[in-house]
């Protein structure tokens, strides 16, 4: 079975109001029928680092975060993960105030992860900046996961 990792991006949008924005509300669709549909076809992975960060804010809204990830498999952020994540922002593959996405891309690929599935467009699903992170992770000696939205991992 492929692995997916779940950036935090997915958890805000499972528990959200529904959007005014139709873009977003889109996003929030597509996520849930995601989770609904295609999930369970592959082991979904969370980190320690998504974890502190869900359960950040309002109560019911992080508490319903905290639910979904439950029980779900957790990578650990470790010296080598807290190494790579330095090593995207030093080689301009990610900026500098993306520090929390270079983690979270660090702790995917140190995992060994197929999938990251995210809505972060800016920093982790960039076509414009995966080449460089591709880059960066070769040297290293890691292979990149595929960085996706749950619109690209729909499947058939």
């Amino acid at each position: 079975m492929e692995t997916v990792y779940l950036e935090t991006t997915i958890f805000s949008y499972l528990v959200a109001r529904p959007s005014r924005d139709v873009v977003v509300a889109g996003h929030q669709r597509t996520t849930a029928d995601w989770w609904a549909k295609r999930r369970h076809e592959f082991i979904c992975v969370v980190s320690d680092f998504l974890v502190t960060e869900i359960s950040r804010g309002d109560a019911a809204p992080s508490g319903a975060r905290l639910r979904l990830a439950a029980g779900l498999p957790r990578l650990q952020t470790t010296p080598e993960v807290l190494r790579l994540a330095g090593q995207f922002v030093a080689a301009g593959a990610l900026p500098h105030n993306a520090q929390a996405d270079a983690l979270h891309l660090a702790l995917a690929v140190a995992g060994g992860v197929n999938y990251l599935l995210t809505w972060n467009c800016a920093h982790l699903a960039n076509a414009q900046l995966v080449g460089r992170m591709q880059e960066v992770a070769s040297r290293a000696g890691w292979r990149l996961p595929a960085i996706c939205t749950p619109d690209e991992l729909m499947g058939d």
